[in-house]
């Protein structure tokens, strides 16, 4: 089945997603405001962009979207139109995220990784309290390191 876009309009879609500044991104940096973190925005003195970058515990945030570095959760579902292609190109950028988490180490600082989907719990705000206090006890070395939550929606390194 092909395209139901022109290639205009395919090309038009795709120029409209963001890279930076994406709502998922906001969320977080939000909650981590509110409980009184400051932190920067896309370092490019780090290696890959940081989202949210915090000097004084030597940590960086990234927010993940599932689709275009291929979580395994409902929110990713691979494409039926040039499958090879999006194979390749997902491949590629969890390559590239792994590359970059391990300059980062390299360079001394920690990595937490904040899936998309762990933002879309239908809007509860208990989650979202939870998440938030366990990225502070993560940022303030409370948390263990290298835990994982149960559904796997964020990563810590």
């Amino acid at each position: 089945m092909g395209d139901v876009h022109s290639p205009e309009i395919r090309s038009k879609n795709m120029r409209a997603i963001r890279q930076k500044n994406t709502r998922p991104e906001i969320v977080v940096r939000c909650f981590l405001h509110a409980r009184g973190f400051r932190f920067r925005l896309h370092s490019k003195q780090l290696p890959g962009t940081p989202d949210i970058v915090l000097p004084k515990y030597r940590a960086v945030i990234f927010v993940h979207g599932c689709f275009w570095h291929g979580h395994n959760c409902p929110l990713f579902k691979l494409p039926q139109t040039r499958t090879e292609f999006w194979l390749k190109k997902i491949e590629a950028n969890r390559k590239r995220d792994q590359r970059v988490i391990d300059l980062i180490h390299d360079t001394g600082w920690r990595t937490l990784i904040i899936w998309e989907c762990a933002l879309r719990k239908n809007g509860a705000r208990k989650s979202m309290e939870l998440l938030a206090s366990t990225v502070a006890m993560w940022l303030t070395g409370q948390g263990k390191s290298g835990e994982v939550t149960d559904d796997q929606c964020f990563h810590q390194y």
